[in-house]
């Protein structure tokens, strides 16, 4: 009732995941070089239907998993004939054509190098040690369990502080009072961090002591509220599962910046067109 929805939207389906799915679809297990059509002479192997999927990944989304496979065959075979038709038309000399041919090649190259060299080197090993590193000295922030009762008046609210005073148990006030939605569970609202609850509500709540209530009713757009403090502790350290897949992002930026850096100072770089120079961290820096 009172919490800050924090929940992120949900992410697509990657592209590996769809390649599992792709293989497990298969009745046999399938090789790379497996030939699995024929337009003319050439051949089409499993490895073009996997380079298929990285591209049409999302549109597959649309179908029924169990026609995936029949859907880049399809779409293989179309772009078979298509490019046979070009090259007896000689569009494959045409200089445009070779131009575009290298580029791609070129980020091809790029790929292959970030998957096989940067992210390959990346071994779980490597991931466990970057994971005790940033965590060693981990201090999560803070975070209590709290209770409260909710009124719809100030005086009512008085009345159960002076109930509270004379020493009765909060969690049956709560169960007979309050009018929220955790009433019949004793006001209990469990563990929650600041950013999470209305404003009024976190400055009352975090100024207490364990074991302490408000001696005073707390108002917010919701009513009247009693609250105790039930406990403070600090967050445990994430999971190394929750945050590996984080890990690996910033372990392969740091590479791939270092491999970088690295390649420039071993190759020179020329920009001919000034125009298209970017400026340096040191320029941007003095702006």
């Amino acid at each position: 009732m009172f919490r800050i929805s924090m929940r992120r939207p949900a992410q697509a389906v990657a592209v590996s995941l769809l390649a599992m799915t792709l293989g497990s679809a298969s009745l046999s297990a399938a090789e790379p070089g497996d030939v699995v059509a024929k337009v003319g002479d050439a051949e089409i192997t499993e490895a073009d239907i996997a380079f298929a999927a990285q591209d049409l990944g999302q549109q597959l989304q649309r179908f029924p998993p169990d026609q995936w496979r029949a859907i880049l065959l399809d779409v293989v075979v179309d772009m078979e004939l298509i490019a046979q038709a070009a090259r007896q038309d000689g569009l494959d000399e045409d200089p445009e054509f070779k131009k575009q041919v290298e580029f791609l090649e070129l980020q091809a190259l790029r790929n292959a190098y970030i998957s096989q060299k940067i992210d390959g080197s990346i071994t779980d090993d490597v991931l466990s040690a970057a994971y005790e590193e940033q965590f060693k000295d981990y201090e999560g922030p803070e975070e209590i369990n709290a209770r409260h009762i909710l009124v719809n008046d100030k005086a009512e609210a008085e009345s159960l502080i002076k109930e509270l005073d004379g020493g009765a148990d909060f969690v049956e006030l709560a169960k007979e009072k309050s009018t929220g939605p955790s009433g019949p569970n004793g006001g209990d609202l469990g563990y929650f961090g600041r950013g999470q609850m209305v404003k009024p509500f976190e400055d009352a709540v975090f100024a207490l002591e364990a074991g302490a209530y408000t001696k005073e009713p707390v108002e917010t757009q919701f009513g009247w509220h009693v609250i105790k403090l039930e406990d403070k502790r600090r967050q445990e350290k994430p999971a190394f599962e929750q945050v590996a897949g984080e890990l690996r992002q910033q372990i392969m930026r740091e590479q791939y910046e270092a491999k970088m850096a690295e390649l420039k100072d071993a190759i020179a770089v020329e920009i001919l067109d000034e125009t298209l120079e970017l400026p340096s961290e040191q320029d941007q820096a003095s702006e």
